[in-house]
């Protein structure tokens, strides 16, 4: 049984992300594809909030249906706890609550934000001052959107994703993300892309082991331009995702006929992510996606990683 220590919990929150960019490379043959991505944290958060304890636990609020979420070793937050106590030689355990706002398994990178949160609040609440290096590093560990939700902004990532170089990016850029009813199989959706792959090998021809990043993407970034950046919008693991919820094809109509610059499968999906021209665009975007009985929400990027909220 867990039992918390008296004093005020530690409260760190980490957005959720966008990929803009996300070419997939061939299988390797550690069973893994080489990636190029461009992350983009959005104002979307996951709120964590931690307590000294005899062990670890974790529990659960926001309006996320979390009823499928193991709440043993497995979660990520329990994992993300221990590797600071290992870290840092902690002895003792962390009661975690968390507040849930991205989607689960929604191409938003949900669990990573939980995960670098719970690393941000445990380092602090133990004042273990752990490196940033070192903070990376344990990330890694968690996996392969972790260290972007820790490092939040904009980011190429390869790799696995987790090889991260900060993007220059001027300006705010206004999204409306339509949050999914269900959840896409992140390694699922990388399977029907195989098999996409090998289905129509003759016609796609040899693929890259390691894809690249647009100039033209990061120049758009750069410039703050919204209708520069919705022209070089793309995601190798749209088509795929599509394919297992073909729901998907006609939300990016919608939100395209209904004045978003572009559209774009999240990630693995299935959260759809529209760029609006401007704030205003983007509230008109969502009062028509929410008329249609969508879940629209409205975010702006980029915005900062995984840090402390201070106490009110």
């Amino acid at each position: 049984m867990t039992v918390a220590s008296l004093g005020p919990p530690v409260h760190a929150r980490a957005p959720g992300k966008v990929n803009l960019y996300l070419g997939v490379g061939a299988v390797g043959d550690d069973g893994y594809h080489q990636v190029a991505t461009v992350y983009q944290a959005v104002s979307l958060y996951e709120d964590v909030r931690v307590w000294r304890a005899d062990d670890f636990s974790v529990s659960f609020s926001g309006p996320i249906d979390c009823s499928g979420l193991p709440t043993d070793e497995r979660n990520i937050a329990i994992r993300a706890a221990r590797l600071i106590a290992e870290a840092a030689g902690v002895d003792g355990g962390a009661r975690i609550e968390i507040e849930k706002n991205v989607p689960i398994a929604g191409g938003m990178g949900g669990g990573s934000a939980d995960a670098a949160a719970t690393l941000v609040a445990c380092d602090a609440l133990w004042e273990c001052r752990l490196s940033r290096e070192r903070m990376h590093e344990l990330a890694a560990r968690l996996g392969a959107d972790v260290p972007f939700a820790l490092a939040g902004g904009t980011a190429i990532g390869l790799g696995r994703g987790d090889e991260l170089s900060p993007v220059l990016t001027r300006g705010r850029f206004d999204w409306v993300l339509v949050l999914p009813r269900g959840e896409l199989s992140t390694p699922a959706v990388y399977r029907e892309l195989d098999a996409h792959r090998e289905r129509h090998a003759g016609e796609l021809g040899p693929l890259q082991e390691r894809p690249t990043v647009s100039t033209e993407l990061l120049q758009a970034l750069r410039a703050g331009d919204p209708a520069l950046l919705s022209e070089h919008l793309a995601n190798d693991l749209q088509a795929p995702a599509i394919h297992l919820s073909d729901e998907l094809a006609e939300v990016l109509e919608l939100g395209e006929r209904s004045g978003a610059l572009a559209g774009l499968v999240s990630g693995s999906g299935p959260t759809v992510a529209f760029l609006a021209e401007d704030r205003e665009s983007a509230i008109d975007l969502q009062i028509a996606l929410s008329a249609a009985q969508l879940r629209a929400v409205r975010v702006s990027a980029p915005v900062h990683g995984a840090r402390v909220v201070p106490a009110a």
